[in-house]
């Protein structure tokens, strides 16, 4: 549909007391190609009309008995949004200056005086929905924009989780070929932080974040990252710089993403008295997600089969995790672990390495078990 079409298919409300007036720019508007155009004489409908008509272009006397145009002006800025308020032209008898000021103040875009030149008249009428035309298209390109940048966006979140996750799964490849753990632990902290009061966009934060927590072990030696037996000081020392690390490789990029990832990256060693590592901190100088994404991580840990140890059992975890409530973990999270046990038994078993069996997901069971 071309320029001129789209003007001749605008909707024009004409409000006028008096009837001839109407007809005759019915007349003038007719002759000019627009062919719709609505009547009104009675300014107390002027913006019923408006909202159902959804007009392009008012044309609009100020003089009528009842409610003057100012008012009608008045109305429709109370009940409509000014962004999409039509262009107004008022057309009056009143040529003085005040009258013109008082006119545009209201709400009017342009103003023509009557008696009025009809070409004068067709070219405001004109000029006003070009420029409503030029304004609907810049927002409908405004709107595609938006949808493409939008697109764009999940696109590039998409992307990015996608690498993270590969960073922390080549991480996890370093001491566990599945990879697996990372994904169980990460639906467990999920499920412990979301228990814990987080907020759904932060829960899907944590979810994605803490796979990354042992990224910082792609800088540890194999001779002591894989080594079978207990570590020596050392080589605990050396172990021990992986959160660094971890935090050093996630750093510089503001992205809530990876300003989590580096939190937890520098903190999952962490303990609740204070004894942990590397900056022993205590308490709830602890990042949440720390303190949530230590405790998935140990159970996991403790449950999984690792080089230099065999898997413990669920009752046995739970065990070694109560004894630590205080000392290693926060009693509260301990607490919620507890109480979301069976729902992170049955992450365990979902994710299960391909050479255990599956642990029941029997709640009763496990309540008994580990009470």
């Amino acid at each position: 549909m071309n320029i001129q079409t789209r003007l001749e298919a605008a909707k024009i409300l004409i409000v006028d007391d008096e009837k001839a007036n109407i007809s005759l720019l019915e007349q003038i508007l007719l002759t000019a190609g627009y062919s719709n155009i609505i009547g009104c004489q009675d300014p107390y409908q002027a913006s019923r009309l408006y909202q159902e008509q959804d007009s392009d272009l008012i044309l609009l006397d100020l003089n009528m008995p009842g409610k003057s145009g100012y008012e009608v002006m008045e109305q429709l800025k109370k009940e409509t949004n000014s962004s999409e308020l039509p262009p107004i032209l008022v057309l009056t008898a009143q040529g003085y200056q005040d009258s013109r000021q008082k006119a545009l103040d209201s709400g009017a875009r342009d103003y023509v005086t009557k008696p009025f030149h009809i070409n004068e008249l067709l070219s405001r009428v004109r000029n006003l929905l070009e420029v409503l035309m030029a304004n609907k298209y810049m927002r409908h390109q405004n709107e595609l924009l938006e949808k493409e940048v939008q697109l764009r966006t999940v696109a590039l979140h998409d992307s990015r989780l996608q690498i993270v996750r590969r960073l922390g799964r080549a991480a996890e490849y370093r001491d566990n070929e599945t990879g697996l753990h990372i994904i169980r632990m990460s639906k467990m902290a999920a499920l412990i932080g979301s228990a814990a009061g987080m907020s759904d966009s932060e829960t899907d934060l944590l979810l994605n974040a803490a796979p990354m927590h042992d990224i910082g072990k792609i800088g540890i030696p194999d001779h002591i990252l894989l080594k079978p037996g207990k570590l020596d000081i050392d080589e605990f020392k050396i172990m021990k710089t992986h959160t660094q690390i971890g935090a050093d490789i996630l750093s510089g990029d503001d992205s809530e993403l990876l300003l989590m990832a580096k939190k937890i990256a520098l903190s999952h060693h962490e303990k609740w008295d204070g004894s942990g590592y590397p900056a022993n901190l205590k308490g709830k100088e602890i990042p949440l997600e720390g303190r949530v994404t230590a405790l998935a991580d140990v159970f996991d840990a403790l449950t999984s089969k690792r080089p230099y140890k065999n898997a413990w059992t669920v009752e046995d975890s739970v065990s070694l995790i109560k004894e630590q409530s205080g000392k290693h973990f926060e009693p509260s999270l301990v607490n919620i672990f507890i109480e979301q046990l069976p729902n992170i038994v049955a992450i365990k078993s979902q994710h299960a390495e391909p050479e255990e069996i599956k642990v029941s997901t029997d709640s009763q069971n496990l309540q008994l078990k580990s009470g």
